[in-house]
């Protein structure tokens, strides 16, 4: 895969995730900020649609929701 490809899919994945735990952007920027992160919902929204994210930025969202396990 691309380079391209795999920031589709790595933004596809987090996506899904929030989805699946019905969360709002608001909703996670809230739960980061009760773990000490401090990220705005607009924040959240461009990281993600990047793709470019870092593993620390994904591991911290997946907490947040109380994410258990992906979906690969």
């Amino acid at each position: 895969m691309s380079d391209d490809e795999w920031k589709d899919y790595a933004k596809g994945l987090i996506k899904a995730e929030i989805a699946r735990k019905n969360i709002s952007l608001i909703d996670l920027s809230k739960k980061l900020e009760a773990m000490g992160i401090s990220e705005t919902p607009q924040n959240i929204s461009n990281k993600i649609n990047r793709g470019t994210f870092g593993a620390i930025f994904m591991l911290q969202i997946l907490k947040a929701i109380d994410c258990k396990e992906i979906r690969l």
